[in-house]
């Protein structure tokens, strides 16, 4: 019987949290109130002409992004936010190092760490406990753990290619970085500021430079779309060895691609990719992109 491969790109459930997400982005782009009616119904228009079966949340994110941008002079609504969180991290790092370095297995204290760091996410939400995921990641179960695979895949990589994702995020990814000690490693950003994804500006300021190359993927969703990346990105991308993937963003970016080069680390934080990656909201994943992998399947 032959296989058919569906791809859902996204659904109804994207769309609606797509527009609940409107009045803080409104407010984080200090639209005028006398201006938010017309937009509004433009960005309305433009969603219910979505075809869902070929478009990436990401990619609706960042196209209603830049409609708020025509109508507004703030270029970084989340730059208070970035670099508070990104230096309140940072103040910690000893304490994180300290813990990585006494604990027996150093390697994966530091992964579970840079995943409990995906849990900083001023996009959908201004609420997360961070305290409370890095306590329980210690000691969790994950819900698929491939760890033991990617540990030895970087120590067989000539070239690593880390798909940053979060600020505050970053700072753990550091760390993760600074443990494996990889002697070629880059580290994607996004290149423009978009929500609170990092940019080479916050990549450099907490120190990304010490443990990797810092290379911008050449656009601003906030994911990695390889149909709209630059060229530049798309040379270290296909001459990498091993490519990290951090977070849902970049997860809802690759989630389809047939590439065995891919490890996906993430912490479920929406039912839509519960759904999709099969691991509950709320737990942590460490998942190799394996022959098709992440397909769903009918026969």
């Amino acid at each position: 019987m032959p296989i058919f491969y569906i791809f859902v790109f996204m659904n109804y459930e994207c769309l609606i949290c797509q527009v609940k997400s409107l009045l803080t982005r409104l407010e984080k782009f200090d639209i005028p109130e006398d201006e938010r009616d017309h937009i509004v119904a433009e960005i309305l228009n433009d969603i219910s002409k979505i075809d869902l079966s070929k478009s990436y949340s990401p990619e609706i994110t960042s196209n209603i992004l830049d409609h708020l941008k025509k109508y507004s002079e703030v270029e970084d609504p989340y730059y208070e936010e970035k670099y508070s969180i990104n230096h309140q991290m940072l103040k910690r790092y000893s304490e994180f190092r300290d813990k990585v370095s006494s604990s027996e297995n150093p390697f994966d204290t530091a992964m579970r760490l840079a995943i409990a760091g995906n849990i900083i996410d001023y996009g959908p939400s201004q609420i997360f406990d961070l305290e409370g995921t890095l306590n329980r990641v210690i000691n969790a179960d994950f819900a698929i753990d491939h760890s033991e695979i990617l540990k030895s895949r970087i120590e067989q990589a000539n070239t690593i290619l880390y798909l940053g994702d979060n600020c505050g995020e970053i700072v753990l990814d550091k760390l993760f970085l600074e443990t494996i000690s990889h002697p070629n490693v880059w580290f994607a950003v996004r290149d423009k500021p978009v929500l609170n994804d990092v940019t080479t500006k916050e990549a450099e300021d907490v120190g990304i430079k010490e443990v990797a190359h810092i290379i911008s993927n050449g656009d601003d969703a906030p994911s990695t779309l390889l149909n709209r990346v630059s060229p530049a990105f798309m040379k270290i991308y296909n001459s990498a060895d091993l490519i990290i993937s951090k977070g849902m963003g970049n997860y809802e970016g690759l989630m389809f691609e047939d590439d065995p080069r891919i490890f996906f680390l993430l912490m479920v934080k929406c039912s839509v990719i519960s759904d999709k990656i099969s691991a509950a909201k709320g737990e942590f994943v460490v998942k190799h992109n394996w022959n098709g992998v992440n397909k769903n399947v009918k026969a």
